[in-house]
């Protein structure tokens, strides 16, 4: 069994590592923007680029995800009073769009026409891992299992995509190509020392 994993000040759960996966757009149709009782986990910095960008992408916006946005703002705290993206109907994203029958992120649509700066909050990009903010500046990072991703599951394991690799560009956003990189070189380590295949 492999012991609590950390690169710096960042305490990883060993799932990361070992678990497979990669997002399968065919089999879920982007759910996971539309299922769950709360938005996407936001910073301050976030919530205001995200303002920055809304004029830009307002026209895809539904017109219920207007007046959400209208009324309460980009974001809102939710009851574990973290700070999350508002949502329409007590679900979906306000950001989401439906396109042949899949849900887009209209700020990661913007971003990749080249119309915007603010591609989407980290913590849409990281999933499935879920980032916790601890003392001393530590930050803990948790493999998140969710039945709607069963088929990212699989694909991972078909193509033998462990969580990290699968999520190395969002990861190298939030916290650094070097720490990207002392990451590998743990995995390499515990490979060494029989921990891992």
């Amino acid at each position: 069994m492999l012991p609590i994993l950390q690169v710096g000040d960042v305490l990883l759960s060993p799932d990361i590592i070992t678990e497979r996966f990669c997002c399968d757009l065919d089999a879920c149709h982007g759910i996971c923007c539309v299922e769950g009782d709360a938005g996407a986990p936001v910073t301050l910095d976030e919530i205001a680029a995200i303002e920055e960008a809304v004029e830009e992408v307002w026209p895809q916006l539904s017109a219920s995800a207007q007046a959400v946005i209208d009324r309460q703002g980009v974001a809102y705290n939710d009851p574990d009073g973290d700070l999350v993206t508002s949502i329409v109907g007590g679900k979906d994203c306000v950001f989401t769009c439906h396109e042949k029958g899949c849900c887009w992120c209209v700020l990661e649509k913007a971003y990749r026409e080249g119309r915007t700066r603010f591609c989407k909050p980290v913590s849409c990009a990281l999933y499935p891992i879920r980032v916790k903010q601890l003392g001393n500046g530590t930050v803990a990072l948790n493999y998140h299992r969710w039945q709607v991703c069963r088929d990212a599951v699989e694909k991972g394991r078909q193509l033998d995509l462990p969580v990290y690799r699968f999520l190395k560009e969002p990861l190298i956003r939030r916290f650094g190509a070097e720490w990207y990189q002392e990451l590998e070189q743990m995995v390499e380590q515990l490979k060494e020392q029989g921990y891992l295949k």
